[in-house]
């Protein structure tokens, strides 16, 4: 298990000062450009600036180095929709209509009244492109062009959810890709996919280089089942997962050279992470926690804790590793506040918070708790440093799979009772410090007891 060590000042010239100020100085500052990254099941452990020297990311490590890494950022959830759905809203996915994974027989879907950060934006004037994954409901009231984006090209739900998957009992039917609210064509070929969301993303910013625009690209790798090109596969030299991971960093460096070339960098917040943890029961085409407990589908940190990188030049600290925690559900209000695209009375709905002080100052007056929920059950708490678990059942992988085959994964095989983790000290949660914090623990417990009953209140609309 390896060992997980947490690994601005801009200098201006003076100038002389006009003895008249120019139109150009009296203009308020641009609005900026956004780019939000995404990938799929990436686990905290998959890129080389995290740890993992197996794994070739030197795009996405330049990135890095040219901004800022986050050590303590997580998802908004632990699975594909409702992660997505916090970091889309900046809400529990609960509240927003979907508290677990959706597929093509899911009749829900994000709330038709629900603000994305698409919405906020296209209302203030971006261009909002969204080319991926979308998987907040496949019907047409809930699909991209029905929430804020102006362009879509992608899938509406995991590219495992079709004809082919490998596990039986799953009739999936012909999975659609579409163009907007067309579709373009039935089962996509998976190896083409990276390269075809990244020609669809660098032709986006082209075409409004002008600006402001707001790009969402959530990738459909690493997720099973996996898929590279020809130009990438068999040349990371560790195995097909290592391979898809070298596509998507050359994707990265693709759209960052793009904003760079076009002379966007300064004005372009690039942020680049993962919805979820990795599927551990897919073994071999699976990713790594770095040694954080479990992975996908639980809310230990193995489950929610992913890679966050962030550059804007100038305005983001360069080459710092920041370990101050905060999670998907603050970048909507972030983005928001960043283009002062609020609007009276939504304002307040925010779940997540403006972490523009973490982001942009390199200081913070802290965070306020942020709850793990998982389909209505609040599992868990942080709280500063500390991480308070409830009692409660997990997933455990007990037989990994390997090529492609899902292994043996039991959905409620693990236990755990009322546990206290001081996550500074031990972020893998192996020694549960309760016993001699009572008082922490007890208060800790108290507030996942409170928000249960909030969380309780908003699924009492998905059981009627």
């Amino acid at each position: 298990m390896m060992n997980a060590k947490y690994c601005l000042a801009a200098l201006t010239a003076a100038v002389a000062a006009p003895a008249v100020a120019t139109a150009a100085d009296k203009a308020p500052d641009k609005a900026p450009n956004i780019v939000v990254l995404l990938t799929d099941d990436q686990g905290y452990g998959d890129l080389r600036c995290y740890g993992n020297p197996k794994v070739s990311t030197p795009n996405i490590d330049r990135l890095a180095s040219e901004g800022t890494r986050y050590t303590d950022f997580y998802a908004g959830a632990a699975a594909s929709t409702p992660s997505r759905a916090g970091l889309l809203t900046g809400r529990y996915a609960e509240r927003v209509g979907v508290p677990d994974v959706v597929d093509d027989t899911s009749d829900n879907g994000i709330k038709a009244d629900e603000l994305t950060i698409a919405d906020y934006l296209k209302q203030h004037g971006y261009s909002t492109g969204m080319f991926g994954k979308w998987h907040l409901g496949y019907q047409p009231e809930y699909m991209p062009n029905r929430h804020g984006f102006t362009e879509f090209y992608g899938l509406p739900y995991s590219m495992d959810m079709w004809p082919f998957h490998p596990a039986p009992g799953h009739p999936y039917r012909a999975l659609p890709l579409y163009e907007n609210e067309t579709v373009l064509e039935y089962n996509p070929p998976v190896d083409e996919m990276t390269i075809r969301l990244t020609d669809r993303a660098v032709d986006f910013i082209r075409r409004n280089a002008d600006g402001p625009f707001f790009l969402y690209l959530p990738y459909t790798q690493p997720h099973v089942p996996l898929g590279v090109s020809g130009k990438f596969r068999g040349k990371s030299g560790e195995g097909l997962y290592a391979d898809v991971l070298m596509e998507i960093d050359w994707s990265v460096g693709r759209i960052v050279n793009t904003i760079d070339s076009l002379g966007l960098a300064d004005n372009t917040l690039i942020l680049f992470t993962s919805d979820n943890g990795p599927w551990l029961s897919y073994g071999d085409h699976a990713g790594s926690t770095l040694g954080l407990r479990e992975g996908k589908g639980t809310t230990f940190e193995g489950g929610q804790r992913v890679p966050l990188v962030a550059r804007m030049p100038g305005k983001i600290a360069k080459g710092k590793t920041d370990s101050r925690f905060f999670s998907a559900l603050d970048l909507a209000p972030t983005i928001i506040g960043m283009a002062d695209a609020g609007m009276p009375g939504k304002n307040n709905n925010f779940d997540g918070q403006d972490v523009s002080d973490i982001l942009f100052s390199g200081k913070s007056a802290g965070h306020k708790p942020f709850f793990f929920v998982y389909n209505g059950q609040v599992e868990a708490v942080r709280d500063g440093k500390y991480k308070c678990v409830a009692p409660h059942a997990y997933r455990v992988v007990t037989e990994p799979g390997r090529d492609g085959m899902p292994g043996l994964q039991i959905i409620d095989g693990g236990n755990t009772g009322l546990a206290l983790f001081d996550l500074e000290k031990d972020p893998y949660e192996k020694n549960d410090i309760s016993a001699s914090n009572c008082e922490t623990t007890k208060r800790l417990h108290a507030m996942i007891q409170e928000f249960q009953k909030e969380m309780d209140r908003e699924m009492q609309q998905y059981k009627k």
